[in-house]
Formats: structure tokens, sequence, C-alpha cells
């Protein structure tokens, strides 16, 4: 889940409160009283400068602005709010995700496949929202990025000896329903068995968590506490409009030197950069928007801005293509026996690219925690993540139907959901689409299109995925935790006895493992592309075609590196002042000190 977030008088109040603000019980007025560097947009001046303007205060920039802020005056817009207590804890995964209000910190969206999402809208990003799984990018990626791979692994380093990983990096603690997922990975034929490892490598692994020993989540937000306070102002529920150019003699391209935003009460703000060559705006604004506002801003497709009376200032065909999200499928395996809480911990890579995970929680059988159940019930019924469990395909995923499958599953004995839910994801992908805009309104979320398995490639890889998952369901190392009396086959299709993986019924009544995949794909939030490297912007992430101007996300990505692109989207901003681990801001850092 990419589907980036944040947590004073003294440095020692601003370390210790952003190191836990995300799971600290004060009111948003009582944190904010305490984060002198971090208030509301209402509450800035309508005219500031600043060296850097980074917008968006996700996975991205919030370590980013950190970085920067080290030796300059940085402005960092955000334009959600801080996370509230309920997302801190893994018992309450899905609460955020299943919160619909104009204010969720956590904004759906339905691409134009049909397929309900989410984007993050929330100080800290995606990280508040996600399952908390960590893993590096492969070696191969790397060297495809053209990143420099002393400096990519020194910032890993760094990353993961920040106090969120502290506990979990040395190996989380795997519970039952996860080591036999892992065992019956083994027995399938994925190996080797790589252990805990954050390395991408081909095998059966455990994987790091930004969730601790507590279960309590640690996100990118907590990078921001190795933030210089006086070279750092945090601007919360400011929604960018436009990045500003002007024309300079003797310049051949437009030069970034300004953004608008409006804060709640609807007043329009200016921020300017400083008088300096070096001074720059940073879009972190993810994959759909940083797009979105490139577009918003005149730099885009001259023909579709113009549509929408947006006057082209640059006439950049690439930018919203090469828009892709990983697809999911998952199955649901119903256990007699009750299941323990748990989010995804254990993966299988298979050498043709399928991603094998699991997530579980119990519902009924024995005493569990309020969260617990909570965890249950909106992962089996209510998530977005699950599609409706693959009760309608795609394009018949309509708010009614939806509502009336909901329902359906209300119905349903809470045993029913006993159990846990192994998912697949398949490497790339290959396949990929596009990013418009359907209004010039910034808070408007653009039209995306990920043309799922439009390419046979990432088809195949999800038939082996799911056949791989049937092996897993089949195994012995499995077996405590599925009906001895059960096939593969009952699981999917006896709606009586197991009800919850209703597939959709066509015409033809076709069931064949292709038709399964593009019935029940899903997202898994990893969506990225829009702002390629090469397309878009060069390889140190400058936009082509204006100055002073980069875009720093997941939307510069050709594909999702590793399992999870998290690990790797923290990497390229973050570091630590005594520790050489810093990627693009040590490499905008040293670009400013240049002669």
């Amino acid at each position: 889940m990419v589907v980036g977030l944040a947590s004073s008088a003294t440095v020692v109040v601003v370390a210790t409160i952003l190191g836990s603000l995300c799971f600290i019980a004060l009111s948003e007025d009582d944190q904010l009283e305490d984060l002198r560097f971090v208030r509301r947009a209402q509450d800035a001046p309508l005219v500031s400068s600043y060296n850097y303007i980074v917008i968006g205060g996700g996975t991205a920039g919030c370590p980013l602005a950190a970085t920067l802020s080290e030796h300059s005056r940085v402005l960092l817009l955000e334009r959600g709010g801080l996370p509230y207590r309920n997302m801190s804890n893994q018992q309450h995964f899905t609460d955020a995700l299943a919160d619909t209000s104009p204010s969720s910190p956590a904004q759906r969206f339905i691409s134009e496949d049909g397929v309900v999402n989410a984007r993050a809208r929330v100080l800290g990003g995606g990280s508040c929202l996600n399952a908390g799984f960590y893993t590096r990018a492969s070696n191969d990626y790397v060297q495809m990025a053209g990143w420099d791979p002393r400096l990519v692994n020194s910032s890993y380093r760094w990353v993961e000896r920040a106090r969120w990983c502290s506990g979990r990096c040395s190996g989380p603690d795997v519970p039952p329903w996860q080591a036999a997922l892992r065992d019956a990975l083994l027995e399938a034929g994925v190996t080797p068995d790589n252990g805990f490892t954050f390395d991408h490598v081909t095998g059966t692994k455990i994987g790091g968590t930004i969730f601790d020993g507590a279960g309590e989540r640690h996100t990118a937000a907590d990078f921001l506490r190795h933030a210089r306070p006086g070279g750092l102002t945090v601007l919360l529920y400011a929604t960018v409009s436009r990045v500003l150019f002007r024309r300079q003699d003797g310049v051949p391209y437009p030069v970034a030197y300004g953004v608008v935003f409006t804060d709640p009460l609807g007043v329009q703000h200016r921020v300017y950069l400083r008088d300096g060559a070096k001074n720059e705006v940073i879009l972190s604004a993810g994959t759909l928007g940083s797009p979105q506002l490139l577009m918003l801003s005149g730099v885009g497709p001259q023909a579709h801005l113009e549509a929408h009376g947006v006057q082209a200032l640059v006439d950049q065909p690439m930018v919203g293509q090469g828009v892709a999200d990983n697809p999911m499928n998952s199955v649901f395996i119903p256990s007699p026996v009750p299941v323990a809480l748990s989010l995804v911990q254990v993966v299988g890579i298979t050498k043709m690219g399928s991603f094998i995970e699991g997530v579980s929680g119990s519902e009924f059988g024995i005493p569990v925690s309020d969260g617990a159940r909570r965890f249950a019930r909106s992962f089996g019924m209510f998530s977005p993540q699950t599609g409706q469990l693959g009760t309608l395909p795609p394009r018949q995923r309509t708010p009614e139907a939806m509502q009336r499958a909901a329902e359906a599953m209300r119905r349903l004995d809470r045993r029913a959901f006993r159990g846990g839910f192994i998912l697949e994801k398949i490497l790339g992908p290959v396949s990929s689409g596009h990013i418009e805009l359907r209004s010039a309104d910034p808070r408007a979320n653009p039209a995306v299109t990920f043309n799922y398995f439009k390419e046979e490639e990432d088809l195949e890889r999800c038939v082996h995925g799911i056949q791989t998952i049937e092996k897993v369901i089949q195994s012995r190392a499995f077996a405590n935790f599925t009906y001895a009396n059960a096939s593969v086959e009952s699981i999917f299709t006896d709606s009586a006895n197991f009800p919850v993986n209703l597939l959709p019924r066509h015409i033809n009544d076709s069931r064949t493992p292709e038709q399964y995949c593009k019935d029940t794909v899903m997202t898994i939030w990893h969506y990225h592309g829009g702002c390629q490297v090469g397309a878009v912007v060069d390889d140190d992430y400058r936009v082509f075609g204006v100055q002073r101007l980069r875009v720093i996300d997941s939307s510069t990505f050709k594909y999702s590196p590793g399992t999870n692109p998290q690990a790797t989207v923290m990497m390229l901003g973050s570091c630590e002042s005594s520790y050489p681990c810093r990627y693009m801001g040590v490499k905008i850092q040293a670009e400013r000190w240049k002669k």
C-alpha cells in the first residue's frame, strides 16, 4: 500500500512529541499547541517566502522536508490533517479505509476500470493507512532506476534504524496462521526459505513492519522529528491549486517561483521562492496528485488542458501517462478454528513474478478484543480492498450493487468470516493507463484508468499466483486452518457452506482462472507512474521543459519496487544529519553548495 504521514518550543519537546504523534490521545488543537512548526493553513500569512516549497506531506514529502530543513527554510504543504488515534494500532487498520466522510484521511476514488481505491489525505500519507509491510526494492530495480547503490543502501539502513522500526527490524513475532502460510508456501515450491529479510529475493520470507511490538504504527511523519525546528514550517489543510511560473530574460524555459494554496475558509495564500537559483518547488503529492497539479499549472497535454480551461504553458503529452496499479486478487480461506489477528508478514515471491501474502483475523469462538472483531468485520465485509469479495465484476460495482452485496454479507453468520485472506499481486505490472483531469478543481479526484490485465503477461502471472494459492490451501502445512472435507473448488463455489467467496455470475458461467483474475481484481494501493523518469522528469527528478521544479514520489516510478513500495519512497528523501544516508535530499543539498 502506496496507496505517504506526521506526527515546541524546544528541540526536546519536538523530538519527544513527534516520535509518537500517531498514537497520542490528544485532540488536534492540543497537538498543534505543542507542535509549534505545525499549524493550520488558515493561520498562515497571505504572502510568505521559503527556499524550498514541498507539496505533499506524505511518505516521500515528510523525510524530504526534514532533510532540506537542515540548512534551508522549508515549507511543507499538506492537504489533510494530523492522524487520529484509531489510525495508530493495527487492530484499527481498516477504520480509516472504511471512512467515506468528506474529511476522511483516505479519500476514496473509483478508477475508470470500476475498482474501488483510496488515496491518502493526512500528514504522513499512505504510511498512516497501509498494512505496514516493509521491504526493500530488488537490486535489479535499483540498477534499472539508475540509482547509486551505495547511497540507496545507506538510506535504507537509516530508515531501518529509525525509532518506528525498533524491535521489529530484527524480525517480528510470527503467529500460527502466518507460520502455516510460510510453511505451506515452501511446501508449494516457493523456495528457498529466506527467513527474515528486508531484501526482495525469490522464495519465501518474513518481511519487516512499521508496527512495533505493541502493535502501534510508526509512520513517515516520524522523520519530522529530525527536522531543524527553525528551518521547517508545516501547514495542514492547505490545498495547492497551482504552481506559479514566469519568464526570465536569458532563460529558455518557464521558471517556477511559487505556489498558490487555499485554506479551509476559502482564502487564497501565495508562497514565493526566495531569490536564488537553487531554490525549488518540489511536488510530492503522490501518483494522482503530482500529475494533476502539473496539469493544473499548465504543464501537460495541451489539448486536454485547454478543454478544461487551463492555459497550456508547456505542451507535455507524457504527463499523466504510464500510470499503473498492481492488481490484487484474494481468496478467503474459511477456518474450522479461530484465527488470531495478523497483517502481512509472510510473502512468497515466485520465479514467475507472483507475490503471495496473507492477512487473518479472529471473529468467533474465542475471546478477542473489540479491535480484532472490528478488523474481521470490516476486512471481511466493508473494506474496499476486498472489492466486496469479488461478488461483482469491476464494471458492475455500482454504489447500489455494492450496497446490496454488503447487506448480503452482513446477514451472514459471523463464523463465515473466521479465517484469513491469501492474496496475490503481480510483478510490474506491464499493463498501464493514464490520468486525466475531470475538472480544474484541485480538490476533485482526477479520472484514472489502470487497464488491469491489458497485457497477457500480467494475466499469466495472476493465473500462476492463483494456482499457487490453491497449492497452499491443499498443503499439509496449512491443514489446521482448512476444513478437512472441503475441496479447493468448494471454497470458491459452495455458497451454502462457504458463502464468502461468491464468484461473479456470467451468462456462460465461465470459471476459467483467467476469468477469475479479471472478475475479482482489486487494488493493493501500489499505484504509480504519471510523472515517470525519462518521460516527464530527468534522472534528478527535474521536470522537463521548466526550471526550479522537481517531482519526488511514486509518480516517477515505472514499476512498483519490491512487494511494497513504501520503504523505497521513504528512502528517496530520508536522512539523518549525523549519518550519511540521504538519497534525493542529500543530492539536492549537495547541488546547493556547489560553486
